[in-house]
């Protein structure tokens, strides 16, 4: 998590570019997440150098092996004079990285022209990959050499001293987002780690899924799922499934072309070169997949309603309503395969809300398909970006009903403290959520006072299909005796005394 420390240096990094004059937050957002991901690259590459030296191998080289292609890497350039890095950038390392193509870095001839990447063979015209799509109308803004300077070195500092080794960097993104006046209203945050990694092991996605996030962000399930995937099954995929792995296993749409660069960026990081990142409003008339995906996991919009002319007719005939996190929840329904699982964030509103396009949805889920379980989370998960409450609903599409009981878990501790610092604490239920979903025949006969329990379907249907857990847990009360009226009588009497012959002592000494 971000600290108050990591804070003051990314605020030092903000205030040397507003000083330099580039005072629009998105535009100041985009320079550091290209300087970061230009960073990422290189580290990437000293990872597979090093693997290099222990295997005796040397894989896919990022940077070209040419002097103007190693003078590319952050760790060659960063301490150099500050016009020396600042041509480097805006004339080699920018050009190169718009002209990235398949996970690899152009080379520049000797007078500095860029040598455009050849087509493999069997992948003729996959330039127009999303990270290319996205990167085309991206623009270098630093505008002095001197402004550049201090925001390597206090990257540099950043990514040295505080977090070095961490999975920060869809933090640092998000804490900048923050700044955005528009970000409150658009609900721009990101899942925290460890809540996408317990969803996507609820799901326990395989090599041959296909995985969708249609509100995709910063691709942060994405990423997860793929993280997931490698360390399940890396020595164990085929060659087919390694090329389903880099590309159409993963699909992310977003409404932001600055999201769906980042997106672009972060999975390109992660080794899968062509997913299908697209610009697409994921309910309205403009998308009109179904039954593609075998895994759904996201964390959609909550915030506002959309244009109601926009709004596919597909999913208004599930649930007839405006609101976005309804909305979504009869997209995933429609996108998934039959046999499809999908795992997703909703407001505890989806849960309970009597109105009919509430009740329609939560009766789709559990009368034509399967709902396996509603994970109820404590409401400081996503401080200090939102303070709802918000609950985990895993779901399999089948068409054809399948709901018995549904588990319930009311989930106490995430690890962190619920306040808006989140600190680590160390109590977590997550490892306890996930061995528990997994062995749910075993869950049979738990009391309704345990944090975890099975519900019959019929008890939900007869509750208007309320998915609250409080609904249906029962809470134990212990009787407490307490004395009768006339011990409390007679114990304030004497009280009453001993204040007499208090006061009447006091008043023989004055």
């Amino acid at each position: 998590m971000i600290t108050g420390a990591i804070r003051s240096k990314i605020d030092k990094i903000w205030t040397d570019i507003w000083a330099g004059g580039i005072t629009n937050p998105l535009t100041v957002i985009e320079q550091l997440t290209y300087l970061m991901f230009i960073r990422s690259l290189d580290e990437k590459e000293l990872e597979n150098e090093e693997f290099a030296n222990m295997s005796g191998t040397m894989g896919k080289r990022i940077f070209p092996e040419s002097a103007a292609g190693q003078s590319m890497r952050w760790s060659k350039f960063k301490n150099r004079d500050s016009r020396e890095i600042y041509d480097i950038m805006e004339k080699r390392v920018f050009p190169a990285v718009k002209g990235m193509k398949y996970g690899r870095l152009p080379d520049f001839d000797q007078k500095g022209e860029l040598i455009e990447i050849p087509d493999e063979p069997g992948r003729e015209g996959e330039e127009n990959t999303a990270f290319a799509r996205y990167m085309e109308d991206a623009s270098f803004l630093i505008p002095t050499a001197q402004v550049l300077q201090k925001i390597i070195t206090g990257l540099e500092d950043l990514y040295t001293h505080d977090i070095a080794g961490l999975d920060m960097q869809g933090d640092l993104y998000e804490y900048m987002l923050g700044k955005l006046s528009t970000a409150g209203q658009n609900g721009q945050f990101r899942t925290p780690k460890h809540i996408r990694e317990m969803m996507v092991e609820l799901l326990a996605p395989a090599p041959e899924d296909t995985i969708c996030d249609p509100a995709c962000g910063t691709a942060g399930f994405l990423v997860s799922s793929a993280e997931y995937i490698r360390r399940q099954y890396e020595n164990k995929m085929t060659a087919e499934q390694w090329e389903h792995f880099a590309g159409e296993m993963f699909t992310g749409f977003d409404t932001d072309r600055t999201m769906l660069r980042i997106s672009a960026m972060n999975l390109m990081l992660h080794s899968i070169e062509r997913p299908e990142i697209d610009y697409k409003d994921s309910v309205s008339k403009q998308n009109q997949i179904s039954g593609k995906y075998s895994v759904c996991l996201a964390n959609p919009p909550f915030k506002g309603t959309v244009d109601a002319e926009s709004i596919n007719d597909d999913l208004k005939a599930v649930t007839n309503t405006k609101k976005t996190e309804l909305l979504f929840l009869a997209l995933f329904l429609r996108m998934l395969e039959k046999g499809g699982r999908c795992a997703c964030i909703v407001p505890d509103g989806v849960l309970f809300g009597s109105s009919k396009a509430h009740q329609a949805i939560r009766r789709e889920l559990v009368e034509n398909h399967q709902l396996r379980a509603v994970i109820s989370m404590p409401s400081g998960v996503f401080k200090p970006y939102a303070g709802v409450s918000t609950a985990v609903l895993v779901f399999t599409k089948t068409g054809a009903g399948g709901t018995d009981k549904v588990w319930f878990y009311d989930m106490q501790a995430d690890g962190f403290t619920l306040d808006d610092k989140r600190m680590e604490t160390g109590e977590s239920d997550i490892p306890d959520i996930i061995a528990r979903f997994h062995a749910i025949k075993q869950e049979e006969g738990r009391e309704r006072t345990e944090q975890s329990f099975l519900v019959p379907k019929e008890e939900i249907a007869d509750n208007g299909y309320d998915l609250t857990v409080n609904k249906y847990k029962k809470v134990e009360y212990v009787p407490e005796e307490y004395p009768s009226t006339l011990e409390i009588l007679t114990e304030l009497h004497e009280l009453e005394m001993e204040i007499s012959k208090g006061l009447a002592e006091l008043e023989e000494m004055l």
